[in-house]
């Protein structure tokens, strides 16, 4: 599901979209971003055993698919957009414009522990 941000354009220039971070479902303990994509790469391609993140489009047009080992969903989320992805969840973001900017919030520090960067055995751990 798309969660709307707020887009505040001050007439001076430029464009402030803020983050309440009272209003995720986590505390978030990392930030990361994803910048200077090729047009049309996709990246991520993984799931996390725990971690969730919230993937917000600060720049662009960015496709994000989601697969819970039963259902695939692709969405396109675009500036002031923003859009939930929960542990167990294989997600993978494909660059639409070569200009994209994606911030990332994560609810746990970064542990390579925590990723399954194999699709199959993703499909394993969810009975598909």
């Amino acid at each position: 599901m798309i969660n709307k941000l707020k887009i505040f354009t001050d007439s001076r220039g430029g464009d402030l979209i803020p983050i309440e971070f009272k209003n995720l479902n986590f505390i978030p303990k990392r930030v990361f971003t994803v910048s200077d994509v090729p047009i049309n790469a996709i990246r991520g391609e993984h799931a996390h055993y725990e971690t969730t993140q919230l993937l917000l489009c600060i720049k662009g047009k960015i496709l994000v698919g989601l697969d819970d080992g039963k259902n695939i969903t692709e969405t396109i989320i675009e500036k002031g957009e923003s859009i939930f992805i929960d542990k167990m969840i294989w997600d993978y973001q494909q660059f639409l414009t070569g200009d994209d900017f994606m911030v990332v919030l994560c609810s746990t520090e970064y542990n390579l522990d925590d990723y399954i960067l194999d699709k199959k055995e993703f499909y394993k751990k969810n009975n598909k």
